[in-house]
């Protein structure tokens, strides 16, 4: 299970010189009882083949019907580096929530272009260059629009002009530094549960002083908190105001749930589903020592594995019904070319494998070895000195074959349908020859945020109909940041995906330097809190919840309000789908049609649809 670019640093040790011969026979007595223990357990265990969550759909992109419904957004942006960077973030967003949007840079904008709109989104930084359209959003909003400032713009004579509008009784011209978020209890799944330190903290937010019937749902954690996120409503329309000023994908989940509190009602697709991924596991184990294993249990790594993780990975799995999915390492060389031959050191791969198949886990393919599916062509730019290149699409497919023949030797009843490229490294080559050779692999799940060569995904079905389904946090750290991102794609997507491996033991940079009980505290901790805040959380397999991805990606809906509600109509709809709904003006379902409906706080709501009409009415 070792994994190779992590510089893995643990040492074999000898017995100590002064142990007696008694004693070294006597531990050899017991070691080789644990072996036939685990091969005797290893030959027995089974596994039966559960019924999916949900089924993988057997339907093309081009398959799917177009909707070309008109836009009721405007997102005005300016070409500059702020400006252009909520363009991006904020153009992901609406797409993803399935709004139809104009985007436009902000000196082609005109005055009379918000009677075509009922939402407008800035993104910009120069409040001066919206020329007339500025003098006409207050009558806008008054009239029933509803606007989103979507980052603290420079604080000057025009933007001032708004602060009647926008709540701010008064604002200084320097900007705030933020170093922790607090969430009000009605904001964000999970999010008044602790405050969130920013990690890259810096001058963001503008530090103004609001109106009193403006009503904050995010502010600086500090003794005199800064207003984050806040919304007014001004006549007949609505203002949200983001003054984070934090625009990667990190945070998406709280542009998305600023949007959210724009007019009377707001819902949008998520995926509703929580995976967990071990990588490297089952794998060859290595033998001999590791400092904090010997340190913290006086065994070995293998013994470790079979006494300590395992155990106690399988209990936390049972007590919160998680289904894991391992992903497969045949063995651990340098080979790129040549014969790949089996690995036929097969009893804990069974034992292993078996015991996660039976508790309704799933197996997937990471690789023969630990090298990334890429041709000589690729560059690793020296940042993984152990790799190498295949030396040919061959090889990189016989090596693929040999470990897809391996896993089907091991588990016969199992199709192995989900790809994770090691180290998050994959080239076009590698990806294009999974999608046309391997048909059984449907997914692959890399990563959701961007590193260093990682092959950075969304959610989604490729054209060349891989199901994208990148894992978004890992590990046994835990830290605040991500933790942040967990938060931020709970409420963005409704998904929990997190990986592990289980030789983070022994590195420090995955901090094995803290134990492993503590690492196994933190993410049971995190486990806490996701299925604490997120009861209604679909636990997945890899393959599950690619299936689920196929439903959520392919999904697009017209949503009408109606009198006493809000309709929606819904376009590619197979046999279900997802929605978050926010209510933000004291209203409380009364009845549903077409579909079925779970509180999930004050104002939240997660809707299952089951048929392509469905009605929510308000009371």
């Amino acid at each position: 299970m070792m994994n190779r670019n992590k510089n893995n640093t643990s040492a074999l040790h000898q017995h100590r010189s002064g142990h007696s011969f008694y004693a070294m026979m006597t531990i050899a007595f017991i070691m080789c009882l644990l072996m036939f223990v685990l091969t005797a357990v290893a030959k027995n265990v089974t596994y039966a083949s559960a019924d999916p969550v949900l089924e993988l759909l057997d339907v093309e992109k081009a398959e799917l019907e177009q909707s070309f419904g008109e836009s009721d957004c405007l997102l005005l942006y300016e070409n500059d580096a702020m400006g252009n960077m909520g363009y991006q973030e904020m153009s992901a967003i609406l797409s993803q929530m399935r709004i139809r949007f104009d985007a436009l840079e902000c000196t082609q904008a005109s005055a009379d272009m918000l009677e075509d709109y009922h939402y407008l989104v800035l993104s910009v930084t120069h409040y001066q260059y919206l020329g007339d359209l500025l003098g006409t959003v207050k009558t806008w909003v008054k009239s029933g629009g509803n606007l989103m400032i979507l980052y603290p713009p420079e604080i000057n004579g025009n933007f001032q002009s708004l602060f009647d509008i926008l709540g701010i009784r008064d604002c200084g011209n320097n900007y705030v530094l933020v170093e922790s978020l607090r969430f009000s209890q009605d904001f964000l799944l999970g999010g008044s549960s602790r405050d969130y330190p920013i990690i890259d903290a810096y001058e963001s937010s503008m530090g103004p002083y609001l109106e009193d019937d403006c009503q904050i749902f995010a502010q600086t954690a500090s003794e005199y908190p800064t207003p984050i996120i806040w919304r007014r409503n001004i006549g007949q329309g609505t203002i949200v105001v983001d003054n984070l000023g934090f625009l990667t994908k990190s945070y998406r989940g709280l542009h998305c749930a600023a949007y959210s509190l724009l007019d009377e009602a707001c819902v949008y697709p998520v995926i509703n589903g929580s995976a967990f991924y071990i990588d490297d596991f089952p794998s060859p184990v290595p033998s001999g020592y590791s400092k904090y294993i010997e340190r913290d249990y006086q065994i070995s790594i293998k013994d470790f594995y079979t006494s300590k993780w395992w155990p106690d990975t399988y209990n936390l799995a049972e007590k919160y019904g998680i289904k894991y999915t391992g992903m497969v390492i045949e063995e651990y060389s340098d080979q790129v070319s040549g014969i790949f031959e089996p690995n036929n050191d097969r009893e804990r791969y069974l034992y292993f494998g078996n015991m996660l198949l039976d508790a309704g886990g799933e197996i997937g393919l990471h690789g023969y070895n630990h090298m990334p599916l890429v041709l000589e062509n690729f560059d690793y730019m020296g940042l993984f000195d152990s790799y190498s290149q295949w030396a040919s699409y061959q090889d990189m497919y016989n090596a693929i074959t040999e470990l897809n023949d391996f896993c089907k030797s091991l588990y016969p009843d199992r199709t192995f349908q989900v790809y994770v490229p090691p180290s998050n490294i994959i080239s076009e080559e590698g990806i294009e020859m999974l999608a046309d050779r391997f048909p059984d692999v449907k997914a692959i799940a890399s990563v959701y945020l961007p590193g260093e060569l990682a092959y950075t995904q969304d959610f989604c079905v490729e054209n060349n109909g891989i199901i994208s389904t990148p894992r978004v946090i890992s590990g046994y750290i835990l830290d605040d940041y991500v933790r942040l991102v967990a938060l931020s794609e709970l409420n963005f997507h409704f998904v929990n995906s997190h990986f592990q491996h289980p030789d983070d033991v022994m590195d420090e940079d995955r901090g094995a330097d803290i134990g492993w009980a503590k690492m196994h505290e933190n993410l049971s901790e995190y486990v806490d809190w996701l299925y604490t805040s997120a009861p209604s959380i679909r636990s997945m397999t890899g393959s599950e919840i690619a299936a689920a991805v196929q439903r959520y990606d392919y999904i697009d809906l017209e949503r009408t309000m109606t009198e006493h509600g809000i309709h929606l109509e819904l376009t590619n709809f197979y046999d279900e789908a997802w929605f978050i709904l926010r209510l933000n003006e004291d209203q409380e379902i009364a009845e549903i049609t077409g579909g079925e409906i779970t509180p999930l706080g004050s104002t939240l709501y997660l809707v299952c649809a089951n048929a392509e009409q469905v009605d929510i009415r308000f009371s």
